[in-house]
């Protein structure tokens, strides 16, 4: 298998949530985003923490794919564009459905939509 810069197909995921979100009381997530270098799990830039773009920013890991079931696309910091395709990624390849989008639904504010970044 060739390697392609910024992707370690055989890192897994840090966990089914966005890492910072659940490591705080009140974190909460719109969509989930995965790493494709280290396998990091952070949320996207609708969310309140945009934890997925400060990833790149501490690491500079170029690449992420969806973490959403049904979606596979990437996005290219670089770039900054999507991306169509890309290789397979160590499994799981999206949250369980266990896990709410957006989540987690117990901390979820009564007014989360109108937080949605946009």
């Amino acid at each position: 298998m060739d390697t392609i810069e910024g992707i370690d197909p055989t890192a897994a995921p840090s966990g089914d949530g966005c890492a910072e979100c659940l490591a705080s009381e009140d974190g909460w997530w719109v969509a989930l985003r995965r790493c494709a270098q280290c396998g990091h799990i952070g949320c996207c830039d609708s969310s309140p923490g945009q934890h997925a773009t400060a990833h790149f920013h501490e690491t500079g890991h170029p690449l992420m794919r969806s973490f959403e079931p049904g979606q596979d696309w990437w996005w290219d910091y670089r770039t900054e564009q999507t991306l169509a395709s890309g290789p397979d990624l160590a499994p799981p390849t999206a949250r369980s459905a266990s896990q709410t989008s957006p989540g987690p639904a117990d901390r979820l504010p009564d007014n989360w939509r109108s937080l949605i970044v946009h």
